[in-house]
């Protein structure tokens, strides 16, 4: 892996690794996902990770790192689709191939239509209200694999909301930096605004846009990209 690829920041170090035409290894590529993961989905989980850690400092759960790797666990394992998946976009996206961009505004219109779906809706009650999952695990929680599973199931409920959403993001070039910070501060308004179900919706009216014009114009893929 180059110097460029493992140096600086987590993020940095994900923005630079994936936005490069080099072929990574599936390790380096884990690594700058799970960056990405983190710099993008922080904001929106860190209400639930503070809630977790006054419970851990009240010694009434285990230590706060078990129900993070729980959670991180799920992200990473979602690299090794995304890895095969940028392998084969990277090069047609950037040279503006009909067929990525009707790829792309399909992935698009499938987004949209999950941000409508009733599953979308249950996960993302469940991310705007972690009290009441914390009541579900009870005692479950004061024992390591309790807070493992705890972390991992809160990561499933998060992939719920977002799995479309990072589908998007691989099918116009993984890293553009414009889409990461759109859909990161997407995800943090679904989850955390008072009007974040209907934030979702207008989300979904937003991406159909995008994904009829790219349907209509792939070659726009290169202006959007």
């Amino acid at each position: 892996m180059s110097d460029d690829m493992t140096g600086g920041s987590g993020s940095s170090m994900g923005m630079d690794a994936m936005g490069s035409h080099e072929v990574m290894s599936l390790g380096g590529f884990l690594l700058a996902w799970l960056a990405m993961m983190t710099a993008m989905m922080f904001p929106a989980v860190a209400p639930v990770v503070r809630l977790y850690g006054r419970a851990a400092t009240a010694g009434r759960v285990a230590p706060l790192p078990f129900f993070v790797v729980g959670y991180i666990a799920v992200w990473t394992s979602i690299g090794l689709p995304a890895y095969f998946a940028w392998r084969e976009l990277l090069d047609p996206i950037d040279q503006g191939r009909a067929w990525a961009g009707r790829l792309a505004g399909l992935v698009l219109i499938v987004a949209a239509a999950w941000q409508l779906s009733p599953l979308k809706s249950v996960c993302l009650r469940h991310c705007r209200s972690p009290l009441s999952f914390f009541l579900r695990f009870g005692t479950k929680v004061s024992r390591p694999w309790g807070a493992l599973r705890m972390g991992s199931t809160h990561g499933l409920f998060c992939l719920g909301c977002c799995w479309a959403l990072m589908a998007v993001l691989i099918s116009v070039g993984t890293m553009n930096l414009a889409w990461m910070l759109g859909l990161a501060t997407l995800i943090l308004l679904e989850k955390n605004a008072p009007a974040g179900q209907r934030i979702a919706h207008i989300a979904a009216a937003v991406l159909v846009g995008i994904g009829l014009l790219l349907l209509l114009h792939p070659n726009s893929i290169t202006v959007l990209t």
